[in-house]
Order: C-alpha cells, then structure tokens, then sequence
C-alpha cells in the first residue's frame, strides 16, 4: 500500500530478450536512472545497432541501455554508433565471450 504523497516502489530493471520482449527483473533499483538491458547474444551486426537505435527510442533522457552481445565486431560498431549519435558510452566489458555496453541516453 503506498500512503498519500510517498512515491511508489520502483520495479526492477526491465530486460528485452531477443525478440524484443520486455520482461521485469528481480532487485532494486537505486532510484538513479532508469535501466534497460538487451539481450543479443548471437545477434549479429550491423543488427546489434539497429536494435540498440530502436530500444533508445523507449528510453527517457539519461536513461542506461545496457547490450548484452557476442558479435566481436560490437567492439567496433557500438562504440561508433554511440558517438555518431551522440549519446554516451557509460560502459564497457567483457565477460569470456560476452561483450556488454552501458549506453546513456543524451538526447
């Protein structure tokens, strides 16, 4: 039950799997901005852009997209998407085969 005038909990960070389905994540948030992760693992480029283009869209102002990709060539083509667009690159790692982005919306 949330009283009168307290803010609602906020809900863990939606994830989208592969096909671009949402789906909720257990946790908390740190009442920072909101966070989206894309799964695209086995996705390949230029389609890892293409769908981090289209998840931006649903993303508000100084919101994260973290990708979840195994394309190496990600390396390559997130960080040039990120500048020619003009958002952020907060983010980047790899994990054996997996590579992850944290992409801050500008804009």
């Amino acid at each position: 039950m949330v009283r009168e005038g307290a803010a609602a909990p906020s809900p863990g960070p939606r994830r989208l799997d592969r096909t671009g389905e949402a789906r909720e994540e257990c946790g908390m948030t740190s009442g920072g901005p909101e966070e989206i992760s894309l799964d695209l693992r086995g996705v390949r480029c230029p389609h890892v852009v293409l769908r981090a283009k289209t998840a931006l869209r649903d993303i508000p102002v100084g919101g994260i997209l973290v990708l979840e990709c195994t394309d190496p060539l990600a390396v390559i083509d997130v960080p040039h998407f990120v500048t020619q667009t003009g958002h952020s690159l907060a983010g980047q790692e790899r994990r054996d085969a997996l590579f992850i982005f944290r992409i801050e919306k500008r804009h």
